[in-house]
């Protein structure tokens, strides 16, 4: 197994973050950009590659590039909000989850 390659999705909403390996996608997490905040509300994976550590692979790459576009993170998503819990290198970009922000997610979705 090579090592797997996060890339980022904004063709169509809701945007993704898609991590892949061997060249078949094992995964996703689906944001909403929202003025300076990046909005997290779902993130999966196939069931094929659980267990690999893949998802706190995906989550961290793309809290490193949401970092690094100047963007603030709301983790709607349980997993992300899971992993900003114990990865506090993130608190300083992190914004509470609320009701504008769900809003925000309903409305892109619809």
């Amino acid at each position: 197994m090579t090592e797997p390659i996060v890339t980022q999705h904004t063709e169509k909403l809701p945007n993704r973050y898609e991590i892949t390996v061997d060249g078949t996608l094992a995964g996703q997490t689906d944001y909403v950009d929202s003025g300076a905040q990046r909005i997290f509300f779902h993130t999966e994976i196939d069931d094929g590659f659980a267990g690999q550590g893949l998802a706190s692979k995906l989550i961290r790459a793309a809290l490193d590039d949401t970092r690094a576009q100047g963007k603030r993170i709301v983790p709607v998503c349980p997993f992300v909000k899971a992993f900003v819990e114990k990865n506090h290198e993130f608190d300083d970009i992190l914004d509470k989850v609320t009701p504008e922000s769900i809003a925000t997610v309903e409305a892109a979705l619809n």
